[in-house]
């Protein structure tokens, strides 16, 4: 029998650039720095406090819809601390399946067809085709190298009264670009005065370096005021695997996501979620995340520094961006990142992924949340990269 006929909703969307790299890292047994991923286990007082909840009886049922009550509480508490805010647990935390729910969620919520969202370029793969799943419009504004900072006349020139969302990112993935105070009230001074609402992707909230600070939408009365704002425990705590994020929104607009969250995932892992609450309170586990992944992010910098590629500012995340048009500009930069990951045994993600229009600037990202072993032993592939028969082919 044959499958009936249908159309796409994601006709031109294939299998993930991440998971894409990550099969061809395997295939060619190259050391994977493209996926964002550490390849050290979370903190030990997280992984002794989940042994013990699941073996706790009545934590393996339905946690509330909304998240264990005592999980909101301890984000609250930890909201407060950081960013002087104090969000209702009941009516203004949603514990969500990852960002990744919580983001669609959002758009499944509050984006219509023939709304437009908003999102600046190169932007995580996921924004635009969670925007079309709902009829909804993706309008990019370019973000321009090296420091991939907003230019707020373009976002300007973006906007329209069929706006219904803008979407920012901070720390920003792929190129750790970091908003400041002064951005953030640029944006409030954009959206004043409109119906607009904003999407502030924060995962990774914790890691911004250079003794910078995270501005974050939560600390903004005027911008949170219209914002759903989005954390990973995932990133955070080294867990990805655990899939647990959460979003914070004024209670109307936690209202209207919760109508969709409950009949996507309607609740998120108890034992785990029991696991965050016993460690969300000790700050410790995220105070001492910029220093750790700074020193990640400068030791990759070291040595990467006589490979030839060109190094882009990094203020936050886990991703360094770095330009290979002196190593090999004869190459786009998917046939440069399949080759590196073949024949020099690294693997790395090219940024045209990150374009909807799949825009090559001879970049690519490499992930620094590694061991430093991992890291030494990727750099010690890349030595005499200049000289490899397969770039100089690509010179000529």
């Amino acid at each position: 029998m044959s499958t009936p006929a249908f159309t796409s909703k994601l006709p031109d969307v294939g299998t993930s650039i991440f998971s894409v790299m990550t099969q061809l890292a395997q295939e060619h047994e190259a050391i994977n720095l493209a996926q964002g991923f550490p390849d050290y286990d979370p903190p030990r007082p997280l992984l002794e406090a989940l042994a013990r909840h699941v073996l706790t009886p009545g934590h393996q049922q339905y946690a509330p819809m909304p998240g264990l009550p005592r999980l909101r509480e301890a984000i609250s508490q930890q909201t407060a601390r950081r960013y002087g805010y104090t969000p209702d647990p009941a009516t203004e935390i949603t514990v969500t399946s990852g960002a990744t729910e919580g983001l669609y969620a959002v758009m499944a919520a509050v984006v219509r067809p023939g709304d437009e969202v908003l999102l600046l370029e190169p932007a995580y793969d996921l924004y635009a085709p969670a925007v079309r799943l709902q009829g909804g419009v993706p309008v990019y504004v370019p973000l321009s190298a090296p420091d991939f900072r907003p230019d707020w006349d373009r976002v300007a020139a973006a906007l329209s009264p069929r706006t219904r969302l803008v979407l920012i990112n901070s720390p920003h993935n792929p190129t750790g670009a970091v908003l400041s105070a002064d951005d953030l009230d640029t944006l409030a001074g954009l959206l004043r005065d409109t119906d607009t609402l904003l999407l502030s992707d924060e995962v990774y909230e914790h890691m911004v370096f250079d003794g910078a600070q995270h501005n974050s939408v939560s600390a903004h009365p005027e911008l949170r005021a219209r914002a759903f704002v989005l954390s990973s425990f995932g990133k955070t705590y080294h867990a990805t695997g655990w899939k647990v994020g959460y979003c914070l929104a004024p209670p109307t607009l936690t209202a209207e996501l919760r109508r969709v969250h409950q009949f996507i995932t309607f609740s998120v892992s108890t034992p785990t979620q029991h696991a965050l609450a016993d460690v969300v309170p000790d700050a410790a586990l995220y105070e001492t995340l910029p220093a750790f992944y700074q020193q990640k992010r400068d030791l990759l910098r070291e040595l990467l520094a006589p490979t030839g590629f060109e190094l882009l500012p990094s203020g936050g995340g886990y991703f360094q961006v770095a330009g290979f048009g002196a190593l090999a500009p004869g190459l786009d930069d998917r046939t440069f990142t399949r080759r590196l990951t073949q024949e020099s045994g690294v693997a790395v993600v090219p940024l045209s992924a990150f374009y909807h229009d799949g825009h090559d600037a001879q970049l690519v990202r490499f992930c620094f949340a590694k061991t430093e072993a991992t890291l030494r032993a990727a750099a010690a592939r890349l030595t005499g990269l200049q000289e490899a028969d397969w770039v100089k082919q690509a010179t000529k």
